[in-house]
């Protein structure tokens, strides 16, 4: 077994020995937070290492385990597509892990299973690893179903409330049917290769029908798991109500584990590509995206408004896949090699500041406990590092330079710019819309999180326990500070790591992009120099130099100082905390130009002390299109059936009977 890979499984080993040593965790706590934490975060490390060593590597690694089925054994496969997921997976655990140390000791005193948090978040992180290392669709669907289950038991943590017992069963329900739909692809590719290993698979060579149907299946699948419209309703309930540490690695990890699963399938296995799976990518994609980012502009529930904005970068990132597909569907694989560089890039640029993110909500949660950004306000003073890591989030997901959030998208705009370049006048136009929508998804960003940080740390507090609000222990600073320098990082050296992601499109696709980096770590030139170049250093010294030029005209005078004082009230009390711009009246305006995408119900009512009262509910409105419908297809088939229940062993005796004729009858 080649080193690489042997250190992947290490890693696995020791995510399952953080799962073991919170099974004691009940009778003595601290073992969560100073054996069962550092043994995930060691695990994120070990696994993060192995990553890098396989996209540095020239092949693929593998090894075949004695277990699973008697002829069916486990296969394992370290390639550079699976190194790269494992590095992504790596990143956050390892801040996951330092910030839980501290997060979990705030839970030690609750009525919560410690045993249950430690060891199922332990098994969610193996089960993870090993989806993205297995080689044979047995293995798969064992690690997928693990890292299901054990991320269901996370969701339903906080058990006490119903709220979060409906939004753990959903996910459940959603999970069981993604991976049933998932294993229906795999089946259809086994049939034609003759086998359930990857390798009789990629040897198949189903007709375009068949090949269309797994790929369709393999989309429903892996993108009921991302979260992608209209299959995204359960990823805002769950990932808002699990612990938070968890919800990072939900919405920063998990996530991509399914754009793993879709990768694989739609580029390694699959076989030959077809442009009008690019197309529908493209489109499933660009909607997500702009969907996404609309219904998050409407919550004021922090964490919730986080679990819409996945779905807006999970529909980023498969624009991207999409692009991908239709540019090598079509012999422009110099351009799909581009499309797919930007869905790679964003891939770990929105685990970074998602994870970031999630973890600066955390801390708002545990220093606040408060999750409305009605309540909120102030927090720069009383929170000030977690202010400066959470704008970093901020402006990261915002696509604004230098951060990370910026080479990504601007990667995805410059392949749908080369549009022109395809044969068909109607992909031509099909691409600049989808760029359009990213666009103005984009623009839609910006204007979420100007909200959420006015909000949430400018101004004056709202709530009484925002006062009261403290800075968080340091190991949830240090979580935080890791994810904010990496996305500061990965914004100024793109071409660094572009020149590792090369790897991934050279394994699986045999072409890579040597422009790119043609003009060494100071420019990135996707396509040529003379077509786009962007040089974050450049911009980061400009930017240094601008602030440096502002500070020594200030203190030299030449800027007029301007005198501070209260703003004139027209005679009134003067300005309060309720005086202050609200969430919902900041998102008010697009609310009114977008409002046939949502179930809107306001109003005014009355209080008993005779105050009026404002109510406002902006539902999904995925939930009355696909959603209701079906269950209550379900629920009128369980009454038509319920008859069969009669209560006589008779009748049950004679049910048997007839299904047992009816099955010597099939069988004959």
């Amino acid at each position: 077994m080649a080193g690489s890979l042997a250190l992947a499984l290490t890693a696995v080993a020791v995510a399952l020995a953080s799962s073991g040593a919170s099974c004691f965790a009940g009778r003595m706590p601290l073992l969560l937070r100073s054996v069962a934490m550092p043994l995930f975060a060691l695990a994120g490390l070990i696994a993060a290492a192995a990553g890098l060593m396989a996209l540095r590597g020239t092949g693929a690694d593998t090894a075949v385990l004695p277990l699973g089925l008697p002829w069916l054994p486990w296969q394992l496969r370290l390639d550079a597509l699976a190194g790269f997921f494992l590095v992504v997976i790596g990143v956050v655990s390892v801040a996951v892990g330092l910030y839980g140390r501290a997060y979990v000791r705030s839970l030690e005193h609750g009525r919560d299973s410690l045993t249950a948090l430690g060891g199922f978040t332990g098994l969610f992180l193996a089960g993870m690893l090993l989806v993205v290392l297995a080689d044979d669709a047995f293995l798969f669907m064992v690690a997928w179903e693990v890292m299901s289950l054990a991320s269901y038991f996370l969701v339903a943590f906080h058990h006490e409330q119903a709220a979060n017992r409906r939004a753990a069963f959903l996910y459940l329900v959603m999970a069981q049917l993604s991976g049933l739909t998932i294993l229906l692809g795999f089946g259809v590719l086994a049939s034609f290769g003759g086998g359930f290993d990857f390798d009789a698979m990629r040897a198949a060579e189903p007709s375009p029908a068949w090949a269309s149907m797994a790929f369709g299946l393999a989309l429903i699948g892996f993108g009921m798991k991302a979260g992608l419209v209209p299959l995204h309703a359960w990823l805002p309930e769950a990932h808002p109500v699990a612990p938070s540490h968890v919800s990072a690695l939900m919405s920063g990890v998990m996530l991509k584990v399914a754009v793993y699963g879709f990768m694989r399938f739609a580029f390694d296995l699959v076989g030959e590509l077809h442009w009008q799976w690019g197309v529908a990518v493209l489109a499933v994609g660009s909607v997500s995206a702009l969907l996404g980012v609309l219904y998050a502009l409407m919550q004021h529930d922090l964490k919730r408004l986080l679990a819409y904005h996945s779905v807006e970068n999970i529909g980023i990132i498969f624009i991207g896949l999409g692009l991908s597909l239709l540019y090598l569907a079509s012999d422009h694989t110099t351009l799909g090699v581009l499309a797919l560089i930007a869905a790679l890039y964003h891939t770990i640029n929105h685990a970074l500041f998602k994870g970031l993110l999630f973890l600066g909500a955390g801390a708002i949660l545990h220093s606040t406990h408060e999750r409305d950004l009605e309540q909120m306000g102030g927090l720069l003073r009383r929170m000030p590092w977690t202010g400066l890591f959470f704008l970093v989030g901020c402006v990261s997901i915002s696509a604004l330079p230098p951060f990370n959030g910026f080479v990504s998208e601007w990667l995805t705009f410059q392949s749908a710019l080369q549009a022109w370049q395809l044969d068909s006048g109607v992909l031509r136009s099909v691409v600049p819309i989808a760029a359009a929508m990213l666009a103005l998804t984009g623009a839609l960003a910006a204007a979420c999180f100007v909200k959420v940080y006015g909000v949430a740390f400018l101004g004056r507090a709202r709530g009484r326990h925002v006062r009261r609000a403290r800075p968080v222990p340091r190991g949830m600073r240090t979580g935080q500070g890791l994810l904010a320098v990496l996305c500061f990082v990965l914004g100024v050296a793109p071409t660094m790591f572009i020149g590792l992601l090369q790897a991934v499109p050279q394994q699986i696709l045999g072409a890579t992009l040597p422009q790119a980096t043609a003009g060494g770590w100071l420019w990135l030139t996707p396509i040529a120099a003379e077509t786009a170049s962007y040089s974050a250093p450049l911009l980061v010294v400009l930017l240094l130099l601008l602030m440096g030029l502002t500070a020594w005209t200030w203190r030299r005078g030449t800027v007029r100082r301007v005198r501070r004082n209260d703003a004139w009230d027209c005679g009134f009390a003067p300005p309060g905390p309720r005086m202050q711009y609200t969430a919902t009246a900041f998102a008010q305006p697009i609310r009114r130009v977008f409002g046939l995408l949502f179930r809107i119900e306001e109003g005014l009512t009355r209080r008993g002390d005779g105050r009026l009262h404002y109510r406002l509910s902006v539902q999904d409105r995925a939930w009355g299109l696909f959603y209701l419908p079906a269950a209550r297809v379900v629920e009128s088939a369980a009454r038509r059936v319920v008859w069969l229940q009669a209560g006589s062993v008779r009748f049950y005796l004679g049910w048997t009977l007839a299904t047992l004729l009816v099955v010597l009858w099939i069988l004959s």
